[in-house]
């Protein structure tokens, strides 16, 4: 069963959720918080699978509660929710170690799927919003030839896997340009988590484009990355 907890200042948001998961037989909604404090409080005293965390909320805000439970080290995955389709948040969101951006208008069924995606470790992302982030929010450094230094601590082999999911490829895609079984580049994305200290995909992509590993033109005119 996935144990969730609900952080919204709007009630009526709440009930919503709440009666939209409540109606999966492997989802229990445990919590609810009406700002970034009382979400924390929560998490900390429950320790859900997965939060939905709205943005703006009063006092301290859904990034700034991200930021907290992720400083935390605790198991909780974070699954942002908000009615603004703005960059910012979704990069902001990235960098404070979400494992996922959904807009509220999304269906129910996205909303529950979304909630098994990041609850089984994946990385979600709006495909919306996913390449406007990569093409305008992403700061990266000049090319400089070579690995980029933050890198430097993976095999050429992880740092080919790492190139190929940053650039949009599944696990299985990933395996068949690089010659791999599925299972092995699962092996490979671990170890490439590990030796990074990175939380999940989410920011293993983000690190990717920050250091300069890939470049955004790399993608096609209407690919949209997937994280998972």
């Amino acid at each position: 069963m996935i144990r969730v907890v609900i952080a919204d200042d709007q009630a009526l948001v709440r009930a919503g959720f709440r009666m939209i998961l409540q109606t999966q037989p492997d989802i229990e909604v445990v919590g609810e918080a009406d700002d970034g404090e009382g979400a924390l409080a929560v998490v900390r005293e429950l320790r859900p699978d997965v939060v939905l965390m709205d943005v703006r909320m009063p006092g301290i805000d859904g990034l700034e509660a991200t930021r907290l439970l992720v400083a935390e080290r605790l198991e909780s995955r974070v699954l942002i929710l908000t009615t603004f389709d703005l960059t910012e948040y979704v990069y902001d969101a990235m960098r404070a170690g979400a494992s996922g951006f959904l807009l509220k208008t999304v269906p129910p069924e996205q909303l529950a799927a979304g909630v098994r995606t990041v609850a089984a470790g994946d990385a979600l992302l709006a495909p919306s919003i996913t390449r406007r982030l990569i093409e305008q929010f992403v700061r990266r450094p000049a090319p400089t030839g070579g690995v980029p230094e933050p890198l430097r601590a993976l095999t050429p082999r992880e740092v080919d896997v790492l190139r190929e999911v940053a650039a949009g490829s599944s696990n299985a895609e990933v395996g068949d340009r690089l010659f791999l079984s599925e299972a092995t580049v699962k092996t490979h994305m671990t170890r490439i988590l590990t030796k990074l200290a990175l939380r999940d995909r989410v920011q293993a992509v983000v690190l990717a484009y920050e250091c300069g590993l890939v470049e955004p033109g790399a993608l096609g005119p209407s690919a949209v990355p997937r994280l998972s």
